[in-house]
């Protein structure tokens, strides 16, 4: 099954092209076989994307999950063992998806300081709201007082990276409670929203894609 591409492609010019695909709400599984077939496929010359999506509900198990990470409960939302970094985590309506297929040698970058680089967009995002926001180095996203807001997850293969961040914009965050997010129990998670943002997830999303673009 193949994806399909907006036809508003934004090409940016730092350091090497960005091609910004903006594709709506598009199922998990499809748009991860779409990224690794882009992946495999691409070349030296193929130019970077970001690929901003928002998924329906769906649990995904990083290549680290654990059988005590997975859900408690059975409320009916698949789950795909997938071969992203770190372990699980759930999308659903409400939250920003940006995946960055980006050639890592290309842009001498490394994949601890491309996660450095990503978790900086959000907390200079959010900066713009007036929310404090960290990263941790002993478990990559973003946090506003100790809850998570922001996951990252990513895959290499032949230098170049897939996968990437979800932002909690304003979603039911209440399939977060069924698992141990990211692998941690206990672990609150918050959104946009409960901290007082109010601009629509459009106009989040393409402030977030403008500082990606700009910043990695």
């Amino acid at each position: 099954m193949t994806v399909h591409r907006s036809p508003f492609a934004v090409h940016s010019s730092h350091r090497s092209p960005f091609t910004i695909r903006r594709l709506g709400v598009v199922q998990y599984e499809p748009t991860w076989r779409e990224m690794q077939s882009f992946t495999m496929s691409r070349t030296v010359d193929t130019p970077d994307e970001l690929w901003q999506v928002e998924h329906p509900p769906v649990y995904t198990l990083g290549i680290a999950a654990k059988a005590e990470h997975l859900p408690r409960t059975a409320n009916g939302i698949p789950l795909f063992k997938t071969d992203r970094g770190g372990q699980i985590t759930y999308h659903g309506p409400g939250q920003i998806v940006i995946y960055t297929l980006l050639d890592l040698r290309r842009r001498n970058l490394g994949v601890r300081a491309l996660v450095r680089k990503l978790e900086r967009a959000v907390i200079e995002l959010l900066e713009e709201y007036c929310i404090d926001a960290n990263g941790r180095e002993d478990a990559p996203g973003v946090y506003v007082a100790g809850a998570k807001i922001a996951a990252l997850g990513l895959r290499v293969r032949k230098g170049c990276c897939y996968h990437g961040l979800s932002l909690n914009v304003d979603m039911d965050l209440t399939p977060f409670a069924a698992i141990n997010p990211c692998g941690y129990p206990g672990l609150e998670v918050t959104q946009l929203r409960d901290l007082g943002v109010s601009d629509p997830g459009e106009v989040i999303a393409d402030k977030l894609l403008a500082r990606l673009a700009s910043g990695i």
